[in-house]
């Protein structure tokens, strides 16, 4: 998503990397299954085992979609230092595109609004969502990239914003809250709203933001000059790593020793985001292997298909399964057919993704002919 907002078509082509287009599909598919699950389920089916299942995978397409924009965000702006473009010229223009993003998440809770009356609330234009803290996190990283203008710089500057804000999530969303600002301010702190705590299922900068950080940091490593020459390495390095980070997240949680006075495990605490990033990191050396040994670029991929258009799916799929026109009557469905509703939303979403490809090759054939006959 962040290389068609910055780059344009011809550039774009240049700079896709398989894995990291199937890394975004598998978050799209791991976002549709808790989604409908979610939407669908009633009864004893939502007191199941595989309902706690399905939500436990839901934790995961939001960090995965958020450290891959810090990825991404690297390779551009590390193509970019490479051409000789200034650091103050990377920040312009990735912070303008943050800017952009962050409208589209805005734009995209004003459709739920209106497709929602009349029983929508106006407080829920204000909600932040997922592609509110993409836009954000791009305009920190770009802040970050103008005063820490290489590579190295940009890469450990990154790593300390990351842990910053893992560190500083559970006082500000317990002990410190900012209650002095307005409520649709400190949502965007910690995803309190209109309520009177914060939400677990919002996404505020603080924790998530951290994982677009640490995409950043990993993204400068892997495409350093020596991931250049030994990708494999690197990436198995990090796959290693992110089996280390896990279980190092689960010996400090069993520490009697506390940090915080109050510590919640599953929504605040950095051991949680430590064991989350540690899963990323694996996961992005298992895409990697599957496109490269496996069947990931063999054939056709719908996992990869549909992440070259994560945007266009995300934005359509939501209200085809928790908005009005949701194809399945909403918490009324056993796991049988809420598991034929994912197939369909998951195939149409394909289909979709497919033609929304083939009318990006038609338009950029119509921009390479129309000169030609002008001449």
């Amino acid at each position: 998503m962040l290389l068609r907002l910055i780059m344009p078509p011809s550039v774009q082509g240049r700079l896709r990397l398989g894995y990291l287009d199937w890394l975004r599909g598998l978050a799209c598919l791991l976002m549709f299954q808790t989604h409908c699950y979610d939407s669908w389920l009633g009864g004893a089916a939502r007191q199941s085992t595989f309902f706690g299942w399905s939500r436990l995978g839901g934790t995961l397409p939001a960090p995965l979609f958020l450290f891959l924009a810090g990825i991404s965000f690297a390779l551009v702006t590390d193509r970019l230092r490479r051409k000789g473009v200034a650091s103050k010229k990377i920040a312009a223009k990735t912070i303008s595109r943050g800017a952009f993003v962050f409208v589209l998440g805005l734009l995209f809770r004003l459709q739920e609004y209106i497709l929602g009356l009349p029983g929508a609330q106006w407080t829920d234009l204000l909600r932040v969502d997922v592609l509110n803290v993409i836009g954000v996190s791009i305009m920190l990283m770009g802040l970050v990239c103008w005063v820490a203008p290489t590579r190295m710089a940009n890469a450990i500057a990154a790593g300390f914003v990351s842990l910053a804000i893992a560190m500083a999530t559970p006082p500000l969303w317990t002990t410190c809250r900012p209650r002095w600002l307005p409520w649709y301010l400190e949502s965007y702190i910690n995803g309190v709203h209109t309520y009177d705590a914060p939400q677990p299922w919002l996404f505020p900068i603080f924790p998530w933001a951290a994982f677009a950080f640490a995409g950043l940091a990993v993204g400068f490593l892997l495409f350093s000059d020596r991931a250049k020459e030994r990708p494999t390495e690197i990436i198995g390095m990090l796959g290693i790593t992110g089996v280390g980070l896990f279980f190092l997240s689960l010996w400090i949680d069993a520490r009697s020793m506390k940090l915080y006075s109050v510590y919640d495990f599953w929504h605040t605490s950095p051991d949680f985001f430590l064991a989350r990033l540690g899963i990323l990191l694996a996961i992005t050396f298992l895409g990697y292997a599957w496109c490269r040994w496996g069947a990931g670029e063999k054939w056709f991929s719908p996992l990869r298909q549909i992440g070259e258009t994560s945007l266009l799916v995300y934005w359509v799929h939501i209200e085809f399964v928790y908005g009005r026109l949701s194809i399945l009557t909403k918490h009324a469905q056993t796991i049988a057919s809420a598991t034929a509703g994912l197939l369909v939303i998951f195939t149409a979403m394909v289909l979709l993704s497919m033609a929304r490809t083939w009318w990006k090759g038609q338009e950029a054939g119509i921009r390479v002919w129309r000169p030609a006959t002008e001449t």
